[in-house]
């Protein structure tokens, strides 16, 4: 295990996928969202490929073995993009970052209701928590007293149910890995997305400008890109130990967001999004905690004399 380059690569694929979020909400304007999956997705499998190739995983990368899951993860997680994508169209960039924090909260709860996990108080207390947080980033975006806040409640409810169906995904995931390899998980998700993606033809797409073009492949290039980095980070280090680094993200959308859009993160927000990293934080303390406990030796009586 080379934990400092477990961090590292963590915080390459945040800074990707914060980058290509950004590149996201440059195009929201002019480019339907299930476009922008599409050449997401499309053009994240060439860098996959060559990352499979050159691990010599190319053959496990494309075996599935259990192909049904990897639909149902696929539908699950290109609902979860397009949501996602489409409120950048509504919402400041860091409020999206914020409320997609919501994700692994819910992950623990749907983990117990469809995986049969066990979930004690401490990790409910934190959720219960975390979820508060969620709704005060919600809140101001929420009222209905202006054409205005209709537009930024509709973008607030895609964030959010966006939120619940990555929190699916993953609780998809976490099934697929007792049959299936990470890089196949990796492949066929892309693969997947960009099939279904095709199904919002019928609502409008557009022909992209050399502009345009250019940016909607760096979108692939750049998730691709963080993708692998992301997976790299958990071959490197602990689970427990870079996964709090997710959180950086909140700090690369603030300057971002203020920066390249000119948009000033609210008093509201920082509160709600720093109870949101608190929660999230404390959830993978106490598993890391769990972890050791279940690690560590169980010490045997030996008999005296």
């Amino acid at each position: 295990m080379r934990p400092i380059r477990g961090i590292s690569y963590k915080i390459i694929s945040v800074m990707m996928f914060i980058t290509m979020a950004s590149l996201v909400k440059l195009l929201s304007e002019t480019v339907p969202p299930g476009q922008v999956v599409f050449f997401r997705s499309l053009f994240a499998i060439p860098v996959i490929l060559v990352w499979l190739a050159l691990r010599r995983e190319l053959a496990t990368g494309l075996k599935a073995s259990n192909p049904l899951g990897h639909f149902w993860r696929g539908l699950l997680g290109t609902s979860a993009m397009c949501l996602s994508f489409a409120s950048l169209g509504f919402l400041p960039l860091p409020e999206v970052t914020a409320i997609g924090y919501a994700a692994p909260l819910l992950v623990v709860i749907f983990a117990a209701m469809f995986l049969g996990e066990e979930v004690r108080l401490f990790r409910l207390t934190s959720v219960f928590v975390g979820l508060v947080g969620v709704m005060i980033v919600l809140s101001p975006r929420l009222s209905m007293g202006s054409a205005v806040n209709h537009t930024q409640a509709l973008g607030a409810t895609l964030a959010l149910t966006g939120a619940v169906f990555a929190a699916l995904a993953q609780v998809t995931v976490r099934k697929l890995v007792a049959t299936e390899t990470t890089s196949a998980i990796v492949f066929w998700f892309s693969a997947t997305a960009a099939m279904l993606s095709l199904l919002t033809l019928p609502f409008g797409w557009v022909v992209p400008g050399p502009e345009q073009a250019a940016i909607l492949i760096l979108t692939g290039v750049l998730g691709g890109i963080g993708q692998i980095f992301l997976t790299s980070s958990y071959r490197e280090a602990d689970a427990s130990l870079v996964a709090p680094f997710d959180y950086v993200s909140i700090m690369f959308a603030l300057a971002i967001g203020y920066w390249g859009f000119g948009e000033v993160p609210t008093g509201t927000m920082l509160i709600g999004a720093s109870i949101v990293v608190a929660a999230g934080i404390l959830i993978i303390w106490r598993e890391r905690q769990l972890g050791l406990k279940r690690t560590q030796p169980r010490k045997v009586m030996t008999p005296q004399g």
